[in-house]
């Protein structure tokens, strides 16, 4: 068995998923895994702040809280290099560029995750803490002047 093209490390927001080898543009990285549950039971869980739960359909999501689930560790970012799809009914994550080793495997967790769960406390993101850094950068240079 080939080794795993990622491991669980430390990244600027906790934990994070990060490439090991190269991975091309296009290639399966991790499937999510966990138990299926109902959309009723998804949203009793994300009520009490469950944040790993990923909707397969209308009917069924994936609890992805269990830490075998190596790809909950995946990050969000909003310039990623990975996508989630389901196939056959479960959800995976792909590369849609190439990834070096070293490099935090991101994917975009969607507009509902975002406006429940990033945006309340600030994105933490490449893009955004660059974005947010000049930003303050920019105030600090006008102030002094």
């Amino acid at each position: 068995m080939a080794p795993k093209p990622y491991r669980v490390g430390r990244s600027r927001t906790g934990l994070g998923l990060f490439a090991t080898a190269p991975i091309a543009r296009g290639a399966f990285i991790i499937a999510y895994k966990g138990r299926r549950i109902s959309h009723a039971r998804a949203e009793e869980l994300e009520a009490r702040g469950s944040r790993y739960i990923f909707e397969i359909n209308s009917r069924i999501s994936i609890d992805g809280s269990s830490r075998r689930n190596t790809a909950r560790y995946a990050n969000h970012s909003c310039r990623p290099n990975a996508e989630s799809d389901v196939v056959k009914g479960q959800m995976i994550l792909r590369a849609i560029k190439a990834i070096a080793p070293g490099d935090e495997i991101t994917y975009d967790y969607g507009e509902e995750y975002f406006a429940l769960f990033l945006a309340p406390v600030g994105c933490k993101c490449a893009k955004c803490t660059d974005k947010q850094r000049k930003a303050d950068r920019a105030q600090r240079n006008a102030t002094h002047r």
